[in-house]
């Protein structure tokens, strides 16, 4: 229910920058938006098992929302960074083309080594603990981190030079950020711990990861189930918490309103 009325509110957004910057010449902001609501309108579970099985029934949904949600994030990124004048090389790197096309490469050649079975609403519960979907989901999520984090960098800066009423956008994404970068980095410890079988440590991420992904966190990283949650196959599988790389994105988008994603580890979001 979440995600459909998050997917809902995007698609929302998308429309109202269509018609209120229709005759701005960057429409980075635009495609951002309109590439994030794509990968959370398939994150939505009903939707996922109707398109997944058009696609050949191998779980490349996945892929194909988890693309669509980096890329989203490059043109959110680089649209922070062209709002102020502070453009340091590193930064300028992490939210170039090179970076984005080396990483949609680096998830595109381990998702296709990941043995996949039919389609699946819990991609990294069920096949988080093969290392090639731990690499899968780490790549996926250390790429959203460093965007995120870029974004930190940039809304911090400008909150410190900002007064009144202009600190206030700044100061929310900034923290928005933060709670991003902290799940991420969550999320990746909880993945190396469920392909090496470290149940514990798992147990201990998951006591931090819970708080950072609460429902406006949550719904990005959908598909990253938590396994330790789940009960086994042959059980009847009860309503949980998603988190799918995709919950990155809601973080970044805003503290409050926002695919883990889909690799959980033991994303969103299927995915942990």
């Amino acid at each position: 229910m979440i995600q459909t009325l998050v997917a809902t509110l995007m698609w929302a957004l998308v429309a109202s920058l269509l018609i209120f910057r229709r005759k701005r010449s960057d429409r980075t902001i635009t495609y951002a938006a309109l590439s994030i609501a794509a990968a959370m309108t398939l994150n939505v579970d009903a939707i996922y098992g109707v398109v997944d099985p058009l696609l050949g029934g191998t779980n490349i949904a996945t892929l194909i929302a988890d693309t669509l949600l980096m890329t989203g994030l490059f043109f959110l990124g680089r649209g922070v960074m062209h709002a102020g004048e502070y453009r340091p090389r590193l930064v300028r790197a992490a939210v170039s083309p090179p970076v984005l096309l080396v990483a949609l490469l680096a998830i595109t050649a381990t998702f296709l080594l990941i043995e996949r079975d039919a389609t699946t609403t819990h991609f990294m519960s069920d096949l988080g603990a093969q290392p090639a979907a731990a690499a899968y989901s780490i790549i996926n999520f250390a790429y959203c981190g460093l965007v995120i984090a870029t974004m930190l960098v940039l809304a911090a800066r400008q909150s410190r030079h900002s007064t009144g009423i202009q600190h206030l956008p700044a100061a929310l994404l900034s923290l928005g950020s933060a709670f991003g970068v902290a799940l991420c980095l969550a999320v990746i410890v909880m993945d190396i711990a469920h392909a090496t079988g470290h149940l514990d440590l798992r147990h201990t991420i998951q006591s931090a990861y819970d708080p950072l992904s609460a429902p406006h966190l949550r719904v990005p990283l959908r598909r990253l189930r938590d396994p330790a949650r789940r009960p086994p196959r042959s059980a009847p599988r009860p309503a949980q918490a998603d988190r799918r790389p995709r919950r990155a994105a809601g973080a970044a988008l805003a503290p409050s309103d926002a695919r883990t994603a889909r690799a959980e580890p033991g994303r969103p979001p299927r995915r942990q």
